[in-house]
């Protein structure tokens, strides 16, 4: 990673199994790291398209009685309500935009990235997309929550990816986050973006997890909005 982050390894990658004409930047969530979603991501490749599974930073979780882990910001509470680590959310969102920039710079455009995440991976995504002037071309949000949702009004919905598709994902039997939150999350989205253009899906008994049909989805969201361009 870059920025303030020195100390995070290198992100797991899968490459493609051809030239590399696309991207899959993905964040994954509290306390774990990107080789799971790698592995999983490899299980479901498609062959022009690279996938880049990055590793939050290890710091203390205000959630977690400030248990050192990674993490891409703090987190107060799960509630609704709660506090924000807004100057955490931000700094973590810098350091994505700049993961973006540098696959640019090796030559695949930002229009071929898809930007995703799991929990509070997929909340990030979804602040980055919102905040970027990078335009995407898709987003994947996975069992997530829409961070700093406060600060979005009507006038941010002039983001340069308005039109971006964004999958958003959520087990109907998640403990953690709850399917009100993606609820909550999808209907803020359908006032900032173009509501044509986001899909939501629930499956049933799906805890904060993933399952092989999202997965199915996920790639079938991936080749339909990352073809292949030779």
């Amino acid at each position: 990673m870059c920025g303030n982050n020195m100390s995070a390894p290198l992100p797991a990658i899968v490459p493609a199994a051809r030239k590399a004409s696309a991207a899959v930047i993905f964040l994954h969530g509290l306390g774990d790291t990107g080789h799971g979603w790698a592995e999983a991501f490899a299980g479901i490749r498609t062959p022009h398209v690279k996938y880049i599974c990055p590793h939050a930073p290890i710091m203390p979780v205000s959630l977690n009685m400030n248990m050192r882990m990674p993490s891409w910001f703090d987190i107060v509470s799960l509630s609704p309500d709660a506090a924000e680590d807004e100057s955490g959310i931000k700094r973590a969102a810098e350091n994505i935009k700049a993961l973006i920039d540098q696959e640019v710079k090796n030559g695949i455009p930002s229009t071929r990235i898809v930007l995703g995440g799991f929990s509070q991976g997929g909340a990030l995504s979804l602040y980055t997309a919102l905040t970027t002037n990078q335009k995407l071309g898709g987003v994947l949000a996975l069992s997530c929550w829409m961070p700093l949702r406060h600060s979005f009004s009507q006038a941010a919905a002039d983001t340069c990816n308005k039109d971006v598709p964004v999958l958003q994902c959520h087990g109907e039997a998640d403990p953690l986050v709850p399917l009100v939150f993606g609820r909550l999350t999808v209907e803020k989205l359908k006032t900032l973006l173009n509501p044509a253009n986001i899909t939501f899906k629930t499956y049933p008994g799906m805890p904060h997890s993933s399952c092989p049909q999202e997965m199915d989805d996920i790639k079938g969201f991936i080749e339909t909005h990352l073809p292949p361009i030779d």
